[in-house]
């Protein structure tokens, strides 16, 4: 039967109707893809996307994770990959922890009794930790690769925060550069992945979106001295994107009584996608870290 005239499509122009996806709050269709373990799942990851990708790029970590009877699920976020949206650009950071919310909410309503884990990169870190800090009983644990908690000092300098908010005001959609492939990986075949992507968005990041990065930033800051929800920080020392400081900031300010940072020596900013040995450790890593804080089987 063909699609009626008009039907919402993705912006590669296939019909939502042929794929799974949500509808967020403002009405726009989010892509939406679901990693099932062979037997009864154990918990539910969702996985957060960075800025610029999407939840494809992650189907080798939700791998791993169903090796452990982890069922993960995720979306490309408003404005990336396959989902509606102006491309990396959003009105309000917000928009993104909302729209989490509700495709956590939807998985939570079929598997009620299941403890619920996130995990984030990048851009997702942060979108992690404050859909966490939003709903702090609702999760058994964040598992943050490289999270965005404080801006690049280089890119945060008083006059370059001071000439954003200038320019924002007079020319939102002004780009300010794009992210360089090369600081993504040490692996030279993950960098050619990242840019072969056609998924990925290789365009220049708009001085708006850089606003609400900044804005995300600020409040992660001030919500850190409340967080008491378990947490795992995994950050490389040659992170050239996300600065580590954010997370030794966060690992020794957070008043959790379970948290835990592992620092790659050397590592760049995908931990996941790094040096093959790093990236199977950190997968690893992460795998063990939500085994060992899934509830104890109960005895029959």
């Amino acid at each position: 039967m063909p699609e009626p005239e008009g039907a919402p499509r993705t912006p590669q122009g296939v019909p939502y109707s042929d794929l799974q996806h949500i509808v967020n709050a403002d009405g726009l269709h989010l892509f939406c893809r679901y990693w099932e373990p062979n037997g009864p799942p154990k918990a539910l990851v969702f996985l957060a996307h960075g800025a610029g990708e999407h939840c494809g790029a992650y189907r080798d970590v939700a791998g791993k994770l169903n090796q452990h009877s982890l069922f993960v699920f995720s979306h490309d976020h408003e404005g990336h990959g396959q989902s509606e949206g102006e491309r990396m650009n959003i009105k309000n950071f917000q928009t993104y922890i909302r729209d989490c919310l509700q495709h956590i909410d939807l998985m939570r309503g079929r598997y009620p009794n299941l403890p619920i884990f996130i995990l984030g990169h990048s851009m997702g870190g942060a979108i992690s930790i404050l859909t966490a800090c939003e709903r702090p009983q609702d999760f058994a644990g964040i598992v943050l690769i490289s999270p965005m908690i404080q801006m690049n000092p280089e890119s945060a300098t008083p006059f370059k925060v001071f000439l954003a908010k200038v320019l924002n005001h007079m020319a939102p959609s002004f780009t300010i550069g794009s992210i360089d492939p090369k600081l993504i990986s040490r692996d030279p075949k993950q960098v050619e992945a990242y840019e072969s992507d056609e998924l990925v968005y290789h365009g220049g990041m708009r001085v708006s979106f850089g606003m609400q990065l900044m804005a995300a930033s600020t409040r992660i800051e001030s919500e850190i001295p409340n967080i008491t929800w378990p947490f795992f920080l995994l950050h490389g020392d040659a992170d050239r994107i996300c600065d580590i400081r954010g997370a030794n900031a966060m690992y020794n300010q957070a008043t959790s009584t379970d948290k835990k940072l592992k620092v790659y020596e050397g590592g760049y900013h995908a931990l996941h996608h790094d040096l093959p040995e790093t990236a199977e450790s950190v997968l690893q890593e992460v795998s063990t870290w939500i085994l060992e804080r899934l509830p104890a089987p109960s005895r029959p």
